[in-house]
């Protein structure tokens, strides 16, 4: 996994979860997960209380041919965590990207905020990114340890917090592990698909035995 920073020797190392890139078809996972933030995540979030209407303008708005999503997911194909790589539009400050990340209160304390931006540092190193912004409320503190953390300098300015992360240009290792992690989460993906279509198919048939001993035991003398 390549990261923004070198770890020390000693430090342990982190553990592998699967993130997989979203897409437009996803858009409904995306809305489900945003709609669920209490309103004091979504206020974390999103730097104000959004309403159910705002969240959702923001989900209809999302450019997934411009920017990048990634997304974490259960064994129910639940989104759990998901993060917004947000690129400038056009060739304005083309250099530059700003990362935003929300998990669902039950995944939270697993490191998938981490994970998530560790993820998204090596795509934006691969799209030639060399400033990752990351725009947070002062108390946002789960977020702004994440950033210093991969070394970013924070800024902070009253309510709100300002953090930069220089990254390094992109090399072949950078190539090829943002190849290996998206493969790695796809065939996660998969198997996890196959999984809850397996355990639909065992409920289907469970309920038809259970019909079949219903009927048996009434027409039983």
């Amino acid at each position: 996994m390549v990261e923004a920073q070198p770890r020390a020797v000693s430090a342990p190392q982190p553990v592998m979860v699967p993130i997989r890139s979203i897409g437009p078809r996803e858009r409904e996972r995306i809305a489900r997960h945003l709609l669920e933030l209490t309103p004091h995540d979504r206020y974390l979030r999103f730097g104000y209380a959004a309403a159910d209407e705002q969240v959702q303008r923001y989900v209809d708005s999302l450019d997934f041919e411009r920017d990048e999503l990634f997304g974490i997911y259960n064994r129910r194909l639940d989104l759990i965590a998901m993060a917004h790589l947000a690129f400038a539009p056009g060739d304005e400050h083309s250099d530059c990207a700003e990362f935003g990340v929300s998990v669902s209160a039950h995944a939270r304390g697993r490191g998938y905020g981490a994970r998530l931006f560790e993820r998204a540092v090596v795509v934006a190193r691969n799209e030639g990114v060399g400033m990752l912004f990351i725009h947070a409320l002062s108390e946002n503190a789960a977020m702004l340890k994440i950033a210093r953390n991969a070394g970013a300098t924070v800024v902070r300015s009253g309510s709100e917090a300002e953090a930069h992360l220089e990254l390094p240009s992109a090399t072949f290792d950078s190539r090829m592990s943002e190849i290996a992690l998206e493969h790695y989460a796809a065939v996660d993906f998969a198997l996890k698909s196959r999984a809850k279509q397996f355990w639909a198919f065992l409920a289907s048939l469970q309920e038809v035995r259970s019909g079949m001993r219903d009927a048996r035991k009434k027409s039983a003398p």
